[in-house]
């Protein structure tokens, strides 16, 4: 694979993102919604995770983006405030090639760099092997799973919970 570029996310992204997802939604298990959504509502997810300082990084080959990973707000509630959530989604065509590693290896580090202590993986359906040794692999520990919590394909899926500190993690107070 020729070089791979990691970048932030520009407005121009919009549409092979939502490609990328539309995918991932029509023919896979880590995005538990049955139908994809458009390019106005993946513009304003995108906008509303930048807007609230959350990092959303894009990879490349040439000029094509080949995938994209973010990391969210964990829950709502002010207390969650340093633990994120990161989502990780690459182009069919470019799975198997180390785009997801360096991705999330990249989104680890800006979510390290923005002051968050905590990124938990929530991962759809416990048969998603390659996902799961991609977060074990970046540090991430098995902390659960959620039997049978969605249903999709005719099948009920499992939410299998994965944790990784960033920075100094637990181990002393966050800057406020």
């Amino acid at each position: 694979m020729p070089a791979l570029t990691i970048r932030p996310v520009s407005p121009a992204d919009i549409a092979a993102i939502t490609r990328i997802y539309a995918h991932a939604v029509t023919h896979g298990t880590a995005s538990f919604e049955l139908e994809p959504p458009d390019e106005a509502e993946m513009t304003r997810r995108m906008q509303a995770l930048v807007g609230g300082g959350f990092p959303y990084l894009v990879a490349e080959v040439g000029n094509a983006l080949v995938g994209y990973a973010y990391a969210g707000a964990y829950r709502p509630r002010r207390a969650y405030r340093f633990s994120v959530e990161d989502s990780i989604y690459v182009d069919a065509a470019a799975h198997r090639k180390g785009v997801g590693r360096t991705l999330l290896t990249h989104l680890i580090e800006e979510a390290e760099r923005r002051g968050f202590r905590q990124m938990i993986a929530v991962i759809g359906d416990s048969n998603q092997a390659p996902s799961i040794e991609l977060h074990r692999a970046l540090g991430f520990r098995m902390i659960g799973a959620i039997e049978n919590v969605g249903f999709k394909f005719d099948r009920w899926l499992d939410t299998v919970l994965m944790q990784r500190p960033l920075g100094t993690g637990a181990t002393a107070k966050p800057r406020a």
